[in-house]
């Protein structure tokens, strides 16, 4: 569960990015800390030998495109050490086209979007500007979700004692417990909705993984393309890069010869819950965290034409739009550490089971932005993977482009690059 982001920065020297992370990086305080297990769960623990040339490793050879491609999927296979923060940056100053700043960091620090957040604070839109706002004290507060849960149930009952008398069953209203009481019903339909949804079909995205793993990125796209192709369709640019990922998965598939018909595939997706959590516990602007849902997208990887998929992916985000799983798919992964071990692996895989891939879409800066007064010319996230998921796919917005990356395991796709030009491809059809 290790989130890699690699950028491309050109002239960053190992003594420009030494500084940079001593007053800005480390101004949020989480990154001093390590997780540790005590029953009943897991805290933090501020790492007593904290310095900070453990976590910056210098590499100084003239890598290519190729050979960095390698290098990264190197990284991805190693581990990190867990008697320390468990995150880690490498620079490569002499790499073909910029310096490469890569980054791993277990997902437990913070989620995608919180990771962007620190970006887009520290990294200013001028070479000329320094961050104005950034940072954040660490303050381990268990209590605080038992006390937003007392002010809920209070201001649920306030409501319920002050509201007018209902109107009379004639007009159709509903009284705030009857309200209360449709609104568990419905939560009780989610969670069997969720439960009940079918598991994958056997494809050769669900053998045995081996471990290994290696990634790829493609080229820089206009975003533009994207957005005419959204256009044109009547979808969003969001439909058009999960159609295009489907489109990949099912030339993958049917290179094996495997069939089609009434195969069940499933993307899981994260999704932001912040806006859907209580005042007491939804995360502050500067705030670091997991508050990131999942919803199950069905790939219509049967679909015979580019169209017939990406009106099945825009009916299925439609969909799930409206449903309360990414809160209930939160709720399963965040309390599982409270629970006996017996009890959390069967939660585990009621979640792995549902889906074949990852994939993520991650929302970049519009404009261009410059780390330690150096321009930032590419950026690129991996998604984490976990239990027998072994495909990830990355979709990237920066600067007006997109980019998509793979990672998965060399038993579900050995050759990483034809799966990116598939998905490119893919754009071309609209």
């Amino acid at each position: 569960m290790t989130i890699t982001v690699m950028l491309r920065v050109e002239g960053l020297t190992p003594a420009r990015l030494y500084d940079f992370l001593e007053v800005y990086w480390l101004a949020w305080e989480r990154f001093r800390y390590m997780p540790v297990a005590r029953a009943p769960g897991w805290w933090w623990e501020r790492d007593p030998s904290f310095a900070l040339h453990h976590h910056i490793e210098v590499v100084h050879k003239p890598l290519d495109e190729a050979a960095l491609q390698d290098w990264v999927s190197a990284r991805l296979n190693q581990p990190l050490p867990d008697y320390r923060p468990r995150w880690k940056f490498w620079l490569v100053p002499d790499a073909e086209g910029g310096a490469a700043l890569l980054l791993r960091i277990h997902h437990c620090y913070a989620d995608g979007l919180s990771l962007l957040g620190v970006f887009d604070r520290i990294c200013p839109p001028s070479p000329q500007q320094a961050p104005a706002l950034y940072g954040a004290a660490e303050q381990a507060d268990p209590g605080r979700w038992y006390r937003s849960a007392g002010a809920w149930l209070s201001s649920l009952a306030a409501m319920t004692e002050t509201a007018p008398e209902p109107l009379t069953t004639e007009t159709g209203s509903r009284s705030p417990l009857e309200r209360v009481a449709m609104q568990g019903l419905r939560l009780v339909n989610e969670v069997s909705q969720f439960l009940v949804e079918p598991e994958d079909s056997p494809t050769r995205l669900k053998r045995p993984l081996l471990g290994r793993r290696s990634c790829r990125w493609s080229r820089p796209v206009a975003l533009a393309g994207f957005r005419e192709a959204a256009a044109k369709t009547g979808a969003t640019i969001n439909d058009v890069l999960l159609s295009c990922v489907s489109a990949a998965v099912r030339r993958h598939i049917e290179a094996d010869g495997e069939s089609l018909d009434d195969t069940i595939l499933h993307a899981a997706v994260p999704v932001d819950i912040r806006r859907q959590l209580p005042e007491g516990i939804r995360p502050g602007e500067l705030d670091l965290g997991n508050f990131f849902g999942t919803v199950f997208v069905p790939l219509p990887v049967d679909g015979d034409s580019s169209l017939e998929r990406l009106y099945r992916v825009k009916h299925e985000t439609r969909r799930l739009k409206r449903t309360w799983q990414p809160g209930i798919s939160w709720g399963l992964a965040g309390s599982a550490s409270l629970l006996p071990g017996a009890w959390r692996q069967p939660i585990a895989d009621l979640m792995y089971r549902k889906a074949s891939a990852v994939v993520s879409n991650v929302p970049g800066t519009h404009d261009e932005r410059y780390l330690a007064g150096c321009r930032i010319r590419e950026q690129m996230f991996w998604v984490p993977q976990a239990g027998n998921i072994g495909l990830g796919v990355s979709i990237v917005s920066y600067a007006g482009q997109v980019q998509f990356g793979v990672v998965a395991d060399e038993a579900i796709l050995p050759q990483p690059g034809p799966f990116l030009d598939d998905c490119l491809a893919e754009l071309e059809r609209f």
